[in-house]
C-alpha cells in the first residue's frame, strides 16, 4: 500500500488527494528568520525559472521547534518533495528539518552580522551531520544552487 493509499479511505478520496498533489509545491523554502528572505529569494528565482512549484515559510528551529518539526512531518503528504532550509549563526533549521522527514534537505548556511570566521560557523553546523541525518550543503549564502539541486533531484 503507498502512502497516498493509506492516507485515502475510499477511490474518491484518493483521486481528490492526485488531484491536490498536481496543484501542491513541490519545493519547500524554509528560513529560520525574515532577515533571511532577501537572499533565500534567489532559491525561488531559479525554481521559477525552471517552473517549479515551490512555497517560502519563516519557522526557526530555536523558538519554534514543534511548528518546524511538523512542518517537516507533513511535508510529503501535502506534495513538497524537496526542502531548502536556509540559516546562519548555529544553523540549525536544515538539520532539525532532516530529523522530522525522510525527503531530501539542502541546507544554505548564511552569513549574518554575528556569525563567527565569516560564516564558518554556519557552514559546519549544516555539513556536521549525525549519521541517519543527511543534508546536502551548497556554498555559504548560495541558495541558487540549492534551487538548481533541488531541480536535479525532481528531473527538471
Amino acid at each position: 500500500m503507498t502512502e497516498r493509499e493509506a492516507i485515502a479511505e475510499t477511490q474518491e478520496e484518493l483521486e481528490e488527494l492526485e488531484q491536490l498533489e498536481g496543484d501542491a509545491p513541490r519545493v519547500a523554502i524554509i528560513m529560520g528568520s525574515k532577515s533571511d528572505m532577501e537572499i533565500m529569494d534567489k532559491a525561488s528565482e531559479v525554481l521559477d525559472e525552471k517552473g517549479i512549484r515551490h512555497e517560502t515559510r519563516v519557522m526557526s528551529a530555536h523558538r519554534e521547534p514543534e511548528t518546524v518539526a511538523d512542518y517537516c512531518k507533513n511535508a510529503r503528504m501535502r506534495g513538497i518533495r524537496v526542502i531548502i532550509a536556509g540559516a546562519g549563526l548555529s544553523a540549525a533549521l536544515p538539520g532539525v528539518a532532516a530529523a522530522h522527514t525522510d525527503l531530501p534537505v539542502i541546507g544554505v548556511p548564511l552569513t549574518s552580522g554575528l556569525s563567527a570566521a565569516g560564516g564558518l560557523d554556519a557552514i559546519l553546523s549544516v555539513v556536521q551531520m549525525p549519521p541517519g541525518v543527511p543534508v546536502a550543503c551548497v556554498g555559504l549564502d548560495n541558495p541558487k544552487n540549492a534551487g538548481h539541486l533541488a531541480a536535479r533531484i525532481l528531473g527538471a
